[in-house]
C-alpha cells in the first residue's frame, strides 16, 4: 500500500471517531469554515479521500486541529508519532541543565556563528570517536 493509501485510510478513521459523516461535501465544508487560505474544492478533498493526494503541511495541521490528533499521526501514522514522541523524550532525558544552557545559547548564535560550532563539534567527534571519559 503506498503512502497517499494509508492517509486516506487514516484520514476517513478520523473523520468517523470525530463523528462526521465520510463524504467529501462534509470534509469540504467542515475544511473550509476552519481554514484561512484559499477554499478548497469538492474534488480535492475527493482526492484526498480516494487516496490519490495528500493535502500540504498547513492543511494537514488544520485538518489535524479539527479532528483532534496529531499532525504526525494523521500524516505518517500513530507509530511515526510515537517514535518521534519516544526521541524527544529520549533527548530530553539525555541532557542536564547546563548541556540545555549551551543549546540554548547555541541556538542564540547567528547563522555563520553556528556552522562555526558544529564544525568545531565534528572535529572533535573524529578525533574522539569513542571517547567515553
Amino acid at each position: 500500500m503506498d503512502e497517499k493509501t494509508e492517509f486516506s485510510q487514516r484520514l476517513r478513521k478520523a473523520i468517523e471517531n470525530a463523528g462526521y459523516s465520510v463524504r467529501p461535501t462534509v470534509l469540504e465544508r467542515e475544511f473550509n469554515t476552519r481554514y484561512w487560505g484559499r477554499s478548497v474544492t469538492v474534488q480535492a478533498v475527493r482526492r484526498w479521500l480516494r487516496g490519490e493526494a495528500i493535502p500540504s503541511q498547513e492543511k494537514l495541521q488544520v485538518l489535524a486541529e479539527w479532528l483532534k490528533v496529531e499532525p504526525h499521526a494523521l500524516r505518517f501514522g500513530a507509530e511515526a508519532a510515537e517514535s518521534i514522541r519516544a526521541k524527544r523524550q529520549q533527548w530530553e532525558e539525555g541532557l542536564d541543565f547546563q548541556e540545555r544552557e549551551a543549546i540554548e545559547r547555541y541556538l542564540n548564535l547567528p547563522a555563520p556563528q553556528r556552522k562555526i560550532v558544529r564544525e568545531v563539534i565534528e572535529t572533535f567527534s573524529k578525533a574522539y570517536p569513542n571517547d567515553a571519559s
